[in-house]
């Protein structure tokens, strides 16, 4: 299938900015797949549109300020001829970087801007901290391997608490705010690991949750580790031939059993987000893979590099509650394998031509 069969046209005013000051205000696009249809409703109205049965299932990953800015150091060696030679220079410009993956404790890839300035070698020196790192390697796309070095007694995580900013997608044209802190975080946020934020989560409050619970709903986390390659571009023309990115994930034991037990009675599992969707249907390959059924799973951490397409048959989930993706993406690219590439794109135009507010901070849109 080609990528160019997933697109749409989307005026830029329509791509959300800042946050509704009320979650719940959101609009939201109910499409029901059995009929073909879609009708416009409010996140709000959520609690009364589900039967009471369904489990969902939410990601309570909690966002990091990943967003760090740095100058380099001292000096390098630079190969010249046969002889090296040290050549000072003028280390005076800002660099951004943006932790995109934990590989160790003090080791991290990140995207590093402007790349061509940092060299395998070179020191960066943070702003804000005493904290330094070295770059240690390289990747395609301006990516780097930077081991940090922790002072100390110091704790990393701290460190980047205190100095770093809000890593806001590159869509939201603003530089992030004291707000966004807490405003880019769902209310279930718990685990500090992602440097996104599972954007569908960030439409619920607590009044909108109990409502949920008091109606009967079972609600279960999992982790996953939302990272830079949610907003990783598709280059192939064929989505075949796309490598899919690597993204961490948890399920705890309760959760594992919850969705057993609602996959045995017939229950709806209701996903709230991709980054749900993309754990539980590589958990349920991988447990189809060991000879177990799909809702057998098995707890515990694992990595997905599934890739959700037209064609997948799904395993667990049944319905899924997101926000509008980018055109041309991955995460466009499973919304459709959930709800036909046909009623999806119509879905979409619906949804421009009524100026619904798209992206992270936008609406969203129920699919059952």
């Amino acid at each position: 299938m080609l990528l160019s069969a997933f697109d749409y046209t989307l005026p830029t005013e329509l791509i959300a900015q800042q946050p509704l000051q009320d979650r719940a205000a959101a609009r939201m696009l109910l499409l029901e797949r059995q009929e073909k249809a879609f009708k416009d409703r409010s996140f709000r109205e959520l609690p009364s549109l589900l039967k009471g049965d369904e489990l969902l299932v939410v990601n309570n990953a909690r966002v990091i300020p990943a967003r760090l800015f740095a100058h380099r150091v001292g000096t390098r060696a630079e190969a010249c001829g046969e002889r090296r030679r040290i050549r000072k220079e003028h280390l005076g410009s800002r660099i951004e970087v943006l932790l995109a993956r934990r590989i160790e404790v003090d080791l991290w890839e990140a995207l590093v801007r402007p790349g061509r300035k940092v060299r395998v070698g070179e020191r960066l020196l943070f702003e804000g901290s005493p904290l330094q790192a070295e770059v240690v390697g390289r990747g395609e796309y301006g990516l780097r391997q930077l081991r940090f070095d922790i002072p100390d007694g110091g704790n990393l995580a701290e460190i980047i608490r205190t100095i770093g900013h809000v890593p806001l997608p590159p869509y939201i044209r603003r530089q992030d705010e004291v707000a966004d802190g807490e405003r880019y975080q769902t209310v279930f946020a718990k685990q500090p690991v992602a440097v996104a934020a599972p954007t569908a989560g960030l439409h619920f409050t607590p009044a909108i949750v109990d409502e949920l619970r008091l109606k009967g709903i079972q609600i279960v986390e999992i982790t996953l580790e939302v990272g830079l390659g949610t907003f990783q571009p598709i280059r192939a023309e064929n989505l075949e031939e796309h490598a899919m990115h690597s993204e961490a994930y948890e399920i705890c034991e309760s959760t594992a059993k919850a969705i057993g037990a609602a996959r045995r009675e017939k229950r709806p599992i209701l996903a709230v987000g991709t980054t749900v969707v993309r754990a539980l249907e590589d958990a349920a390959q991988k447990s189809i893979q060991a000879g177990r059924a799909p809702e057998a799973l098995a707890a515990g951490r694992a990595c997905a590099d599934i890739f959700v397409r037209p064609g997948h048959r799904f395993a667990l989930v049944d319905q899924l509650l997101t926000n509008f993706h980018l055109p041309q993406s991955t995460l466009l690219v499973l919304v459709c394998a959930l709800a036909g590439r046909d009623l999806m794109l119509s879905a979409y135009r619906h949804a421009v031509a009524s100026s619904y507010r798209f992206y992270s901070y936008g609406d969203c849109m129920l699919i059952r």
